[in-house]
């Protein structure tokens, strides 16, 4: 691909994500403006339990910033609640403690930081509030451009990237990635750390994974990509080159990352465990303090929300569950349509996959540091990959031989090799929301994984599927617009 045209791309995509982004503000004003909310109560800003020196509003300026600062306290809705408050008191209660820390570290620091002039004027909680919508906005944008730059390594087409990137800039959940919610966190991270792990930077990858399970709890997920990458390079060490001390090396460093991606998360545990059982009476400790493996995040899910496998399936969740429907929906498809294409993948764990996939895959499958695939635009797909590499021994050549010799043909786009990883991790993914969750979240829950918006793209860009882009983008924009209206009311959406 030409570098100019890919940076003519993204820059097009920046402008979409950022008119999105505008169109919800509009929406969510508009809405306001219409209807009463049906919470009202969120504006209330009790007291911290734990006294905390911090410089309020002046009662003068605060009258001549009424209308601003009461505008924003009342745009709070739902878990931007406890975000806001965790940011302000700290973790008060128990039940706080399923919000991580990441998004209320970033609407402190910046409230009290870049934003810390504003506070004399409008109040210490509305230049909070004004934090998290500069934060998730912000984040999202680069969230839109990260999944442009892993799609053209992954889809090896310009047209397909672009045509998925906006459509996750018009997503169904966007009203979330609009408010003060962990949503655009997660995306930057996972999709960001997607991004330099393909590019050879593991260990820069591995920061922004333990960074996305700063965000939320299903960032640990991500370490599935290093443990997919690990396998198939102790395999290549072990198996292809004959050395052990090659794959055993890999092992060792592919753990070690995990380790290092589910760490903030293992601590944000330990950090609660301290908190709420350190220091009491065995008769007044918690139920989960008891227990052998103390997850506290576990216990709050069940205890508070009742999350737990098949405990949503009740006749009256059945709204809810056709609210989901679409998003579950094609995310069903996007996995079954892969694997009918691709079964051999499926099978092998991707070890099936042809010699010339592998030698053009986004540094997941070989043992050694490959150059950025070539990429190309619609209109030049087919032709053949002009990179060599040196040829691998006879005795090198095991399963990937015979794959190679196969009868399966080497695809590209959505049904490459290289999209086997997150298709999986997308499957895994629907099936906790459908299953173990409420299912209604399953919305905003699956809005990051990139397969979606790859399959999306291939779905419109196929003449003989065109009626599902209508569906699409008919799904897309009815979701804005219900979102955009219920979540910004205090009614229920997802």
């Amino acid at each position: 691909m030409e570098p100019n045209s890919k940076s003519r791309k993204e820059s097009i995509l920046i402008k979409y994500a950022i008119f999105s982004r505008l169109l919800l503000l509009f929406l969510t004003v508009l809405w306001r403006s219409f209807l009463q909310p049906y919470d009202t109560s969120a504006a209330l800003n009790p007291p911290c339990l734990h006294h905390r020196d911090v410089s309020e509003a002046s009662p003068q300026l605060l009258l001549v910033a009424n209308t601003v600062s009461k505008t924003l306290e009342n745009s709070v809705v739902w878990d931007s609640v406890y975000f806001l408050r965790i940011s302000q008191c700290g973790y008060e209660y128990e039940q706080t403690y399923a919000f991580l820390p990441l998004l209320p570290f970033f609407i402190s620091l910046l409230s009290r930081t870049v934003f810390a002039p504003l506070v004399p004027v409008i109040g210490l909680r509305a230049v909070m509030v004004l934090s998290g919508y500069v934060v998730t906005n912000s984040a999202f944008v680069f969230a839109a451009i990260y999944l442009f730059r892993v799609s053209v390594i992954i889809l090896k087409d310009t047209e397909a990237s672009f045509r998925a990137s906006v459509i996750f800039c018009f997503n169904p959940a966007s009203i979330f990635y609009s408010s003060i919610y962990s949503e655009s966190l997660y995306a930057l991270f996972s999709i960001g750390g997607v991004y330099h792990l393909l590019s050879g930077a593991s260990n820069v990858a591995v920061l922004w994974f333990a960074l996305s399970g700063c965000a939320r709890s299903n960032g640990i997920l991500n370490a599935g990509y290093i443990c997919f990458q690990t396998m198939h390079r102790a395999y290549e060490a072990l198996y292809l080159k004959k050395r052990v001390c090659l794959s055993v090396q890999v092992l060792v460093t592919g753990f070690l990352r995990c380790v290092c991606i589910c760490l903030p998360f293992v601590a944000f545990q330990a950090y609660g465990f301290y908190n709420i059982c350190h220091g009491h009476k065995l008769d007044e400790l918690r139920p989960w303090c008891k227990a052998k493996v103390p997850l506290l995040y576990n216990f709050i899910q069940s205890h508070y929300w009742g999350v737990g496998f098949l405990r949503y399936f009740q006749f009256k969740q059945l709204p809810n569950f056709l609210l989901a429907s679409p998003i579950l929906s094609l995310a069903v498809c996007s996995v079954v349509s892969y694997m009918k294409t691709r079964p051999e993948l499926f099978i092998s764990l991707g070890f099936q996959a042809s010699e010339k996939e592998k030698r053009s895959s986004a540094r997941l499958y070989s043992l050694k540091d490959a150059l950025e695939p070539d990429v190309v635009t619609s209109s030049n797909e087919g032709k053949s990959d002009i990179r060599q590499r040196k040829p691998i021994r006879k005795k090198d050549v095991t399963v990937t031989n015979a794959a190679a010799n196969s009868n399966s043909p080497d695809l590209s786009g959505y049904f490459s090799a290289d999209v086997f990883p997150f298709v999986v991790h997308l499957g895994l993914m629907a099936a906790t929301a459908f299953f173990i969750m409420h299912v209604q979240v399953a919305t905003r829950f699956l809005s990051a994984s990139p397969p979606l918006y790859w399959f999306a793209s291939h779905l419109i860009a196929s003449p003989k599927h065109s009626k599902w882009g209508y569906l699409i983008w008919s799904y897309c924009a009815a979701y804005i617009l219900l979102g955009s209206l219920l979540f910004s009311n205090f009614y229920p959406f997802t």
